[in-house]
């Protein structure tokens, strides 16, 4: 069986191999034909992040959307969420984004959105996979005056830096505050100092100057260790670390101190609690997210909904339940009552919010949650599917779940790229949780070999 194409953040892979000029061309052929469906001359946006790939990739997938008569918003580099924003913005049929993320350079992405600023679901990525090598004669293609044209927009930054700024609604909101900034090299070079600066905030920026290559390299939010020196150094208020397509967010706060998105939801989830702004009493994470996250909210009054790993079952749930707050350790933080989408600025100012109007420093808001020690052991098998049916492994889990008591807890799941079952146990005593988890993968180890 051919693997799936769509992962859980669109198309991803190795620029000019995996993901070469022709599967750009064939995605966006397809892609416009399946989410055009409404309009006989359908519009779609496309932005892209700093990597070098981004220009090759953003003219292939622009002709093949061309190809079907559609027509391209092309908005340069943005972030992420900007084109989710856009796509309403502009009233337009669909948007894409070119980014891996937080990925390595060599790597690139295609992502979807509706027309209505969401991810889309399975069903829909997989009508567009069908739909790449189309020998049915279900794709059209027109010719002459019916093949779609490329218009460049030069005000798209604008309209997205309006839109977080209306978030706070105040231009002095942020004033004397010293904000540091790391852009990763990546989308959120131009609009994240704009933004912040627009709201009242003494602004200090590093990894801005982006050259196609230098995209998350050593920096941004996968790498927060040189914001957290350059927070020390400068003698800021408060670090914002974003990634290389600007939808995630690590803070670090005064003292050079990283705080990560259980942190923000903690943080953001109990403040909007305390103002009746929080949807339902209820923060929705993944099963990665500390085990601290879950107690702070507790003592707070607050339920936490826990997913599958990844930021689209977060949405899934939340748009499910109708919950407003969720989100991802990594620093992926949904606030619903704004945006469709995670987005590393609107998490930042939201949390730069917290900070003035609770006339606290960000060390001391940290403090709601104690974060729980952890323990993560990767073991090696033969076959990652029998660990849920051997009676064994479930009566080991069994027995140490009952020796943690609700003081910590055990997850244990398949890998999803290799043959590798992950066993993380959190709670209070080190050598107690070390020793859990050792139990665990040994059994797991001795069973599935």
């Amino acid at each position: 069986m051919k693997p799936r194409l769509f992962g859980t953040d669109g198309v991803r892979g190795v620029a000019n191999k995996d993901l070469s000029p022709l599967l750009a061309f064939k995605l966006g052929r397809a892609g416009a034909h399946v989410l055009s469906k409404l309009h006989e001359k359908p519009i779609i946006v496309v932005g892209k992040d700093t990597r070098i790939s981004g220009d090759m990739l953003e003219a292939a997938l622009a002709a093949g959307i061309c190809s079907q008569g559609a027509d391209v918003l092309k908005v340069g580099v943005m972030p992420t969420p900007a084109i989710a924003y856009l796509t309403r913005y502009f009233n337009a049929d669909a948007g894409a984004v070119i980014s891996a993320s937080h990925n390595p350079v060599e790597y690139n992405g295609i992502k979807f959105f509706n027309k209505d600023g969401y991810k889309l679901p399975d069903a829909l990525e997989d009508e567009i996979e069908a739909l790449l090598d189309d020998e049915s004669g279900t794709i059209n293609t027109p010719i002459g005056p019916n093949v779609g044209r490329i218009y460049t927009k030069d005000d798209a930054a604008r309209h997205y830096i309006d839109f977080v700024k209306s978030v706070i609604g105040d231009n002095t909101r942020f004033k004397g505050l010293k904000v540091a900034v790391d852009c990763a090299n990546g989308a959120s070079y131009q609009v994240a100092p704009m933004i912040l600066q627009e709201l009242g905030a003494d602004v200090y920026i590093i990894n801005n100057e982006p050259d196609g290559t230098n995209i998350n390299v050593n920096c941004g939010s996968t790498h927060p260790e040189s914001l957290c020196e350059y927070v020390k150094k400068i003698g800021a208020d408060v670090g914002l670390s974003f990634d290389g397509d600007a939808d995630r967010l690590i803070a670090v706060d005064e003292k050079g101190e990283i705080v990560d998105g259980d942190h923000v939801l903690a943080i953001c989830g109990i403040y909007l609690k305390n103002k009746g702004l929080l949807k339902k009493d209820t923060v929705v994470a993944t099963v990665m997210s500390n085990m601290g996250l879950e107690v702070a909210l507790k003592k707070a009054g607050i339920n936490l909904v826990r997913t599958k790993v990844g930021d689209r079952y977060v949405l899934e749930e939340m748009l499910k339940s109708g919950y407003t707050l969720g989100g991802e350790q990594s620093g992926h933080v949904i606030f619903l009552n704004y945006h469709t989408t995670g987005d590393g600025m609107i998490s930042g100012v939201n949390l730069l919010n917290v900070m003035v109007d609770e006339g606290k420093k960000l060390s001391e808001l940290r403090q709601v949650m104690k974060v729980y020690p952890q323990v993560l052991i990767n073991v090696r098998v033969a076959d990652k599917t029998g660990y849920d049916t051997n009676e064994h492994i479930q009566k080991v889990i069994k027995e140490n779940e009952a020796l943690l008591g609700d003081r910590g807890r055990i997850l244990v799941r398949p890998s999803g790229t290799e043959p590798l079952i992950r066993v993380m146990v959190e709670g209070e005593q080190q050598d107690l949780i070390e020793k859990v988890a050792k139990s665990v993968a040994q059994v797991i180890e001795e069973e599935l070999r």
